[in-house]
């Protein structure tokens, strides 16, 4: 059974052309990619060791190890810190029997305040596993009659809305992007069982445009954000994350990238608004 680990260091072995590092062309191959004796001499590692990592049978690998694996795959900074991160949850997994405790979402008295004091600007408070558990106005301003906050549930989540609901490809120009970025972000969760929580309830109904975006582990370029609001609204928007760590929550805050978006989020303003709206 292969782990997190061994997943992303595979992944990225296949998604490596050798002349790209300066390697010589091999010929064809059954699989893409770098070959697994190609990593390994450049890592400085055997082809046995490297194989244990990549099947989950070494799970607690060295730093220097690590350090010469990304060296070798030329990762950059963020790709590097990824790998570190499954490195430690890998060699700390164990199996659970029992079902995992769903993520915390009660906010702070003082984020909320944070949050008010950005009206009208467009925020929201999430989890790591993307449910909105605050948002201002100006968020529901931007996301009203998208299907976004039309959850039956008491707590709308981005990924859920992401994967399954059909509007959530019109709304998100560049749904593919985002996609990647709510999958990625899951290995960011505050515990493999709260990250578990959520894809044990996504896999069934996602089906393979999510598992598959989870485990290629693929670092995303995180850009303009474009919407194409269903009033016809075409937004830009920058994105400014503030970490809360200690809740394992974050406050995003979305700015206008050019006048025509300043224009369309004023026009959206004045349409009937709710208030800010927590949820604990």
């Amino acid at each position: 059974m292969g782990t997190p680990l061994g997943d992303f260091i595979r992944a990225k072995r296949d998604s490596v052309q050798p002349e790209s590092l300066g390697l010589p062309d091999r010929g064809r191959r059954r699989s893409p990619g770098l070959r697994r004796l190609d990593l390994a001499t450049r890592a400085g590692v055997s082809v046995e060791y490297l194989t244990r990592i990549e099947q989950g049978r070494d799970r607690n690998p060295s730093v220097p190890i690590l350090n010469a694996l990304a060296d070798a795959l030329s990762l950059d900074p963020t790709e590097r810190s990824h790998m570190r991160y499954l490195a430690k949850i890998t060699g700390g997994e164990c199996p659970t029997q029992t079902r995992p405790a769903p993520p915390r979402r009660d906010v702070r008295p003082s984020v909320l305040e944070t949050l008010r004091l950005l009206e009208p600007g467009i925020a929201v408070v999430t989890n790591r596993l993307g449910d909105i558990l605050a948002r201002t106005s100006g968020f529901e301003s931007v996301t009203g009659g998208t299907g976004l906050l039309d959850a039956e549930t008491d707590f709308p989540n981005l990924t859920r809305y992401v994967f399954t609901d059909p509007r959530a490809r019109e709304f998100f120009a560049d749904w593919d992007d985002i996609a990647d970025q709510q999958a990625f972000d899951l290995w960011l969760g505050p515990s493999v069982e709260s990250s578990e929580w959520l894809t044990a309830e996504l896999a069934s109904v996602a089906g393979p445009d999510f598992t598959g975006r989870l485990n290629r582990h693929v670092v995303p370029q995180r850009g303009v954000l474009r919407l194409k609001h269903p009033a016809g609204q075409e937004l830009r928007l920058l994105r400014e994350t503030l970490d809360l760590s200690s809740d394992d929550q974050q406050v995003v805050v979305f700015l206008p990238a050019d006048e025509q978006t300043v224009l369309a989020v004023e026009r959206l303003r004045r349409q009937p608004l709710g208030r800010l709206r927590a949820i604990s």
